[in-house]
């Protein structure tokens, strides 16, 4: 086998690898004589199947197994030898594209290899983490809002119309084509007026009603409703008002804390406390992340492989392309052309990405299998009743592993940094925290 280097330019690498006839010829034998003695055919015992009939039944299928492990074999030696890792997927192909066997194999491997990354001296890098304190106004703040969502509802003065918000109880019989459908009545029913939980249309047409009322509501079942008989077809339902209601929130008392599981006010305050605590520091983390990888793209510069920016552009581009053109669900559209703005910030994501993973690595920092099953089930729970299928999706599909797994393995670079680097906390009031959140949300924009 002969390997002679085509291309030397910048992180692009060009090799010419030549396997001879007389080499492939000794490898398909090799491979025919480990299989020998489990082939069975017809005429002969198992394991007494002449080479040559061997060599004629399977030749062809062993010569291409053994033409891709003498090329693999290859490429891995010079990885080995070199200290290359390349930056994707080596591009592979035949020169000699009218191959046959009996003739030498000829291939050119080209890539692109990672650069040489400078090592970063963690301890000189000085950030400052914002600390925020739920204020009693924050606190009560948040109880308001579990109190307006735990709100109760109280008669209306009598006579009163409905507003958009009341709750009506109501008696109703739904028709269609002037006759009665199953499920289409019933008595008593409690309804909220803009929750959307009935038909379009039909709630809307309940505000302004009064006790005693006897209301005719028409609508049309949507086209794609879930019963076949009902769908697109006009609706008529007879409705009785037998209450109006208008929402009245809880009070913040001890009956309050006991129905969001706390023993009493106090420890409801406690907890509230603590989770107002817990999204000011996660904002927080945000802001300090941002800051520090500010201090890594100032503090090294390298050279960077060409197809990871001309890649990384061009999502960059179609993300913000579908971005300003919602409409488009597809990739039906016209072509999208990068700009030096858009390569840029690939240039600093691929110059960030490659100084993180080769921090990772040279600190032997992994993702568990216990922390890939932990962010695999958080994530399911957004399908509920699906979860296990979405878990057996995920654990068949190695590309999304690696989309999992990618911003798990940054996160924990970035601990690994936060606790190498000098961090002052600074205590600041929330409303700075929110300024500093939405200055990331505009620089993401």
């Amino acid at each position: 086998m002969k390997v002679t280097e085509t291309l030397n330019e910048g992180l692009k690498r060009g090799y010419n690898i030549v396997v001879t006839a007389a080499e492939m010829d000794e490898k398909v034998n090799e491979k025919l004589l480990e299989a020998q003695p489990e082939v069975e055919m017809k005429g002969f015992r198992k394991g007494k199947v002449p080479m040559a009939l061997l060599k004629k039944q399977f030749g062809d299928k062993v010569m291409g197994e053994a033409m891709q492990e003498s090329i693999d074999g290859a490429m891995s030696k010079h990885f080995e030898e070199s200290g290359d890792r390349p930056a994707m997927q080596p591009e592979i192909k035949m020169i000699n594209d009218d191959w046959k066997p009996g003739d030498d194999v000829d291939v050119s491997v080209s890539y692109e290899k990672l650069p040489e990354i400078p090592d970063v001296d963690l301890k000189k890098i000085k950030l400052e983490k914002m600390v925020v304190k739920a204020e009693d106004k924050d606190i009560d703040e948040a109880l308001s809002n579990l109190a307006e969502n735990a709100q109760n509802f109280d008669d209306r003065k009598k006579g009163s119309k409905s507003k958009d918000g009341d709750q009506v109880t109501i008696d109703f019989l739904g028709k269609v084509d002037g006759e009665p459908f199953e499920g289409g009545a019933a008595e008593d029913y409690p309804l909220v007026l803009g929750s959307n939980s009935f038909i379009p249309g039909f709630e809307a047409q309940l505000v302004g009603v009064k006790v005693g009322d006897d209301v005719e509501v028409k609508v049309d079942f949507p086209a794609e409703y879930q019963a076949e008989h009902l769908a697109g077809k006009a609706a008529v339902f007879e409705c009785k008002i037998k209450a109006v209601k208008e929402p009245k929130a809880a009070e913040i008392n001890d009956e309050l804390a006991k129905q969001f599981g706390a023993e009493d006010l106090a420890a409801l305050k406690a907890q509230v406390a603590e989770r107002l605590e817990a999204e000011f520091g996660g904002a927080s983390r945000a802001v300090l992340k941002r800051k520090l990888l500010d201090e890594l793209d100032k503090l090294v510069k390298f050279e960077l492989p060409p197809t990871l920016v001309e890649a990384e552009a061009g999502q960059i581009a179609h993300q913000l392309w579908h971005e300003e053109n919602p409409d488009v669900q597809g990739h039906d559209h016209p072509e999208i052309e990068t700009t030096d703005e858009h390569k840029g910030l690939a240039e600093r994501r691929v110059r960030l990405g490659l100084l993180l993973a080769e921090m990772g690595r040279k600190n032997e920092i992994e993702v568990t299998d216990a922390e890939m099953t932990q962010a695999i089930m958080n994530q399911a729970r957004q399908y509920p009743g699906q979860e296990r299928q979405f878990f057996e999706f995920i654990q068949q599909n190695q590309q999304m592993q690696q989309q999992m797994r990618a911003p798990i393995f940054e996160d924990k670079v970035v601990d690994y940094v936060f606790e190498l680097a000098d961090v002052k906390e600074k205590e600041v009031k929330k409303a700075d925290l929110e300024k500093a959140v939405e200055a990331l949300e505009d620089d993401a924009s």
